[in-house]
């Protein structure tokens, strides 16, 4: 190893030095560090990424993908833990004889070129490693730093330093390659059964830091909280001791600053100053204690440590906001350890939301496996949590373990509501759709996790900006509310953003923000004739609702006006209770009034347009306008004036009648109904009736009453109703009116058209 870091630190011959797998946190960091250090650095990965762009514009040599080639002429190739044997690059190393390195040897190597400072433990490495780069700069000892994460404040993941004689860098436990470290100074944070795949158990890992602590030339700081570490460490000479009490360094007068904390640091009795930092939580309170030890060792003046830690924003992915209003805060953190869970969420309670939401993400099956019980206790310090599958790493899948495990594990631990989401890609619709004014959002885990969080902030932006620019009360909306809920099939995906203006101005403002910035526009009532599809609507589903919407009142020469969030049944009782008839037929469809006029609904002979006399609408420039009757042309099923413009309100006209009559035409259209229409979910009509044969007919001729394709089923009541018998998928409906569809054109020449109107995606598209 000193062979090679001399020559390592040989200006004279630089050397050629391959990484394999150089997009990762840790070898692009060896990348940086070796290219400051002037060697030639070339690199290979399966996929390019912004790091390796970043990182080809302070010279990697890049390759994609992995080839025998890109090792041609290297000195030595370094190569990461994932890199498995038959990777071409590593095989062709093999093969010529270069030099291999693992990652730890090599970073090993760079570190004994300087006096070498590993930051070492379970948990809270990167937060601490960051934390103590950034101290030392600050206090002007100039170090090289290697940390294992996208670090902010300090420009890079890693850095070479020509001038200072100090070098910090995470160490990881994972593999036992701590070992390979001769620091002058270690920090020793905390010593947890982890990693289980690797270690036998806690007394091989403790083999492990006992050997990191043999090495250290300097002082040993570890952390007097920690048992593990305490009894590994308390007797040795060189061995320095923080916590709260009872320890060489610690903080006393602690508060909480809502996002940043504050303390007071005493050294063995004598009261060195106070501190505010940064970020928050009790356990980064213990990790600026250690970093505040460690400068201490190096002789960095405390008042230019305070000052450090007070701007210290700390690293990507650890406890880092991703959005915060004043109604929502979304938090990104990469615990996935119990130990971990247990403090972010600590921290998160320490900001007082109302509610904590946690998406977590497993990692690794034999960790999920072996600490599922700790995870279902630790989770109970939450509010609501879900659940993803598991993030694999390298390991292969355990029969029998997934996010289901910690599902059941928490329900042995308490009652906070948990659900198990497998399919990550479509998780933030669950999530997204639960959240509440007032709660704080955790993503958590090493994985991709953080993805879900960045969508649904990106989103949540969109909808807060439509709720601020509008008077309060004007408009509500959620996230990723599912159509389900909302069409009485009873199936589709979710809405992007789902609104409900209570007035016309909110609905016209709400359109014309949406078509300003490109967002598409569905106006969905109760969903009586729509079938969304599984993938949901991207963009904005505007659902008029309450307010003038649901406002009906009659007025002179018997005339009704109704807003079109008013449902038709309410409309038609309206009419009867004024002595008002025509509107019986009304009675048993599940619509509202803009739906109806949007298609023209009608049933038993009538159709809404017989007893329109005016529409208030929204036009296509943004201008509520009305128009009468006769200046709107109006099809069956069909008025295209409103596919470009969207309903409002209506006036209609009845004819004066006694509440005798009125309850008979009721009666009878209800006994109708109740005689030809399936009680089942379903669209009501699937197929307009072609000319020659009505299409329930037709359907029956064919054949195809109750035949079924999943749980969709062709009714056997009325074969031109599709019911969902319970759990249908749109996927099903669809497929079952192709079905229907093929066989008329096959066997009588005549192209079924759906009545029902379908919309969406096959596959969400946010």
């Amino acid at each position: 190893m000193k062979s090679l870091s001399h020559r390592l630190t040989d200006r004279s011959k630089p050397l050629h030095i391959h990484l394999i797998g150089v997009a990762g946190s840790g070898m692009s960091g060896l990348a940086l560090l070796l290219l400051g250090m002037g060697h030639k650095v070339s690199g290979s990965d399966r996929v390019t990424t912004a790091e390796t762009d970043r990182m080809q514009g302070v010279g990697l040599i890049f390759s994609s993908p992995h080839s025998a080639d890109a090792v041609k002429g290297a000195d030595i190739v370094v190569f990461s833990s994932a890199i498995r044997p038959e990777n071409p690059a590593y095989a062709a190393a093999v093969s010529s004889k270069i030099p291999l390195l693992r990652r730890a040897e090599c970073l090993a190597a760079i570190l004994h070129t300087r006096k070498g400072i590993i930051i070492s433990g379970t948990h809270g490495k990167t937060t601490t490693s960051a934390m103590t780069a950034h101290v030392l700069r600050e206090a002007g000892l100039k170090p090289s730093h290697y940390v294992g994460a996208e670090i902010p404040i300090l420009g890079a993941n890693a850095k070479w330093s020509e001038e200072g004689e100090f070098m910090v860098a995470e160490g990881d436990e994972s593999d036992g390659t701590l070992v390979l470290y001769q620091p002058e100074h270690s920090v020793v944070l905390n010593i947890e059964a982890e990693h289980l795949d690797f270690y036998r158990d806690i007394d091989h890992i403790r083999e492990v830091f006992s050997t990191l602590a043999d090495h250290t030339r300097g002082k040993l700081v570890y952390c007097a909280e920690d048992p593990v570490a305490h009894e590994l460490c308390i007797e040795r000479e060189n061995a320095v001791s923080y916590g709260w009490e009872d320890a060489d360094y610690t903080a006393t007068d602690v508060r909480d600053l809502k996002g940043s904390s504050a303390f007071t640091v005493v050294k063995n009795g004598e009261m060195l100053g106070d501190i505010e930092l940064g970020i928050p939580g009790r356990h980064n309170i213990l990790n600026a204690l250690a970093a505040i030890a460690l400068a201490d060792s190096c002789s960095a003046e405390f008042s230019l440590v305070a000052r450090a830690l007070s701007t210290f924003a700390g690293a990507k992915r650890r406890f880092e906001t991703k959005y915060l209003s004043a109604n929502y805060r979304i938090i990104d953190d990469y615990g996935h350890h119990p130990s971990e869970l247990a403090a972010t969420l600590q921290t998160a309670r320490s900001l007082k939301p109302k509610r904590i939401v946690v998406l977590f993400q497993p990692h690794r099956y034999t960790r999920t496996q072996a600490l599922a019980d700790d995870f279902g206790k630790v989770l109970q310090a939450a509010d609501l949590v879900f659940i993803s599958d598991v993030y694999p790493a390298s390991e292969k899948p355990i029969e029998g373990i997934s996010g289901q495990t910690l599902v059941d594990a928490m329900s042995r631990h308490g009652v906070v509501p948990s659900t198990y989401l497998p399919d990550l890609t479509k998780a933030h619709h669950a999530v997204g759709n639960a959240l509440q004014p007032g709660d704080l959002l955790i993503t958590l885990g090493a994985g991709n996790v953080h993805e879900a969080g960045t969508r649904i902030a990106k989103d949540l932006k969109v909808i807060e900006e439509m709720r601020a620019l509008m008077p309060p009360g004007e408009i509500d909306g959620k996230l990723y509310e599912p159509m389900s809920r909302h069409t009485t099939l009873l199936v589709g995906g979710p809405a992007q953003f789902w609104m409900e203006p209570r007035s016309f101005y909110g609905f016209a403002f709400l359109v014309g923000y949406c078509r300003e910035r490109g967002i598409p526009v569905r106006v969905v009532g109760r969903g009586s004739n729509l079938l969304v599809r599984d993938g949901g609507i991207r963009g904005a589903v505007i659902h008029p609702s309450g307010g003038a919407f649901s406002d009906v009142s009659i007025g002179t020469r018997n005339e009704i006006t109704a807003g079109a969030g008013v449902r038709l049944k309410k409309l038609a009782s309206m009419a009867a209770a004024g002595g008002i008839g025509g509107f019986e037929w009304m009675e048993g469809i599940p619509g509202n009034v803009g739906g109806a006029l949007r298609m023209n609904a009608g049933a038993m002979g009538v159709e809404t347009f017989d007893q329109v006399v005016r529409v208030t609408f929204l036009d296509e420039d943004g201008v509520i306008r009305t128009r009468e009757r006769e200046e709107i042309v109006a099809n069956y099923r069909n008025v295209a004036e409103l596919r470009r413009n969207f309903a409002l309100q209506a006036v209609f006209k009845g004819k004066a009648d006694n509440s005798a009559n009125i309850k008979q035409r009721w009666e009878e259209a209800r006994g109708k109904r109740k005689d030809s229409q399936p009680v089942m979910a379903s669209a009501g009509c699937t197929f307009k009736n072609p000319e020659d044969v009505p299409a329930g007919r037709l359907i029956d001729v064919l054949g195809l009453k109750g035949t079924s394709v999943g749980r969709a089923a062709v009714s056997d009541v009325h074969a031109n109703f599709i019911v969902n018998q319970g759990g249908a998928s749109a996927k099903d409906i669809l497929l079952l009116i192709e079905s229907i569809q093929q066989k008329a054109r096959a066997e009588h020449g005549i192209e079924l058209e759906t009545e029902v109107k379908i919309l969406g995606e096959d596959e969400a598209q946010f």
